[in-house]
């Protein structure tokens, strides 16, 4: 795109969390010189998620803005505004404030957390998502509230952490018979559930709950918890639910349908982290990453793809990370189609990984306290090359010497 043209086109992004504000840096960063709106429904400066359910958590920080120079950037803030709908016919968005024209759209609305049936609207229930949820929490783990955290996914063996780290007294309502069962498959995760004991926190698996009250949790077997808070972390769904009625098309998970340049079923619209799935030739699916590392790649394609700086496919190697009961733990890939797993260490131990293969080659990794497994692992992955699957389980083997 000419400078010239690029002058005479409106990008507005709807989101302003890491995906809307990195899709705008990106296309300052490419050379974009036409303008640039970038709309959030919070009223806070944008700010970084994942120190929610450590630093801010803990008191430890105040914020997490991002370190982003907007009015030198001449990125226009509009924030505390809500978006009601697209009118593609027109170019135009809605929002409480009016309708706003673009000539290219970008959705970066992330996801919203699921809710507790039942719960919504019970005092001392807290959701983990946004920055005011984590300062409504942050009294809670001053005082060492007694906790029962619903869910022992990702997001609840952080908080979990969080708490016990402040002295609550925590338990952890899980439905399935392990925590992370729908990230990872038993025999990985299974070790994992042996950290919560370990540090004072009580795992309840194959536990459903029944109702939520007030200073209380009924479980589907009639137990009862005592709860001076309760936080629920069941998973998070695309915020998506303003496009109804749009013509973009959805997948069943409510997941914009990106293609491999993310872009919608709709001309001049783009998608990009959380909200939107893309197809992985990779994989050989298609991929709805709700991590960190999608919001911060996704990004630079899709400036690449407005601007003409680029035409790659955007086929990443998913990655997140964990901070969980002192460990830090490293993903890498995407393990769904993998037929063979390879364990380097001993999963008692403090530091160990998880190597998985298609075919002899690497497709995913999972490092607990192995930085350099995960480093070299993931590239690995993203060259494709195969590898001895003898060498490759020893861990005093460094893996990209274990490349056939």
């Amino acid at each position: 795109m000419s400078e010239q043209k690029q002058a005479q086109q409106h990008v507005v992004i709807v989101g302003a969390g890491m995906a809307g504000v990195q899709t705008a840096v990106a296309l300052r960063e490419q050379g974009f010189a036409g303008p640039v709106t970038l709309i959030g429904a919070e009223p806070h400066q944008p700010y970084d998620r994942p120190p929610l359910s450590k630093a801010i958590l803990l008191g430890k920080a105040e914020d997490s803005a991002f370190e982003v120079d907007f009015e030198e950037l001449r990125i226009e803030l509009r924030l505390g505004l809500d978006v009601t709908g697209l009118r593609a016919a027109d170019h135009e968005i809605d929002t409480e404030a009016g309708p706003v024209a673009y000539d290219t759209l970008v959705l970066a609305t992330g996801a919203h957390p699921v809710t507790l049936p039942g719960a919504e609207g019970v005092p001392g229930v807290h959701l983990l998502r946004t920055l005011d949820d984590a300062v409504r929490l942050g009294p809670v783990l001053e005082r060492r509230h007694s906790v029962v955290v619903v869910g022992a996914g990702w997001i609840g063996a952080e908080f979990a952490t969080a708490a016990r780290e402040a002295g609550c007294a925590v338990t952890v309502v899980e439905a399935a018979d392990r925590p992370l069962a729908g990230a990872l498959p038993a025999e990985v995760a299974a070790p994992m559930a042996e950290w919560y004991g370990a540090n004072g926190a009580e795992l309840l698996t194959h536990a459903r709950v029944h109702t939520v009250e007030p200073g209380r949790v009924v479980l589907a077997d009639g137990r009862e918890l005592a709860a001076d808070a309760v936080v629920v972390g069941i998973g998070a769904r695309p915020a998506t639910g303003w496009l109804g009625g749009s013509g973009i098309a959805l997948d069943p998970s409510g997941a914009v349908t990106a293609d491999d340049r993310l872009r919608t079923s709709l001309p001049d619209v783009y998608a990009v982290g959380d909200c939107a799935s893309f197809p992985s030739a990779r994989y050989g699916e298609r991929l709805l990453v709700h991590h960190w590392d999608n919001a911060l790649q996704g990004p630079r394609a899709v400036a690449a793809a407005i601007t003409g700086a680029g035409d790659a496919p955007y086929d990443p190697v998913p990655y997140f990370w964990s901070e969980q009961f002192g460990r830090f733990v490293q993903y890498a890939g995407h393990h769904a189609d993998a037929d063979e797993l390879l364990w380097r260490g001993d999963p008692a131990d403090e530091t160990w990984s998880v190597l998985w293969l298609r075919a002899g080659v690497p497709v995913a990794l999972l490092a607990v306290g192995r930085p350099r497994d995960l480093a070299q692992g993931r590239k690995l992955i993203e060259a494709a090359v195969p590898v001895d699957p003898a060498r490759a389980a020893d861990p005093s083997v460094p893996l990209k010497a274990a490349v056939r």
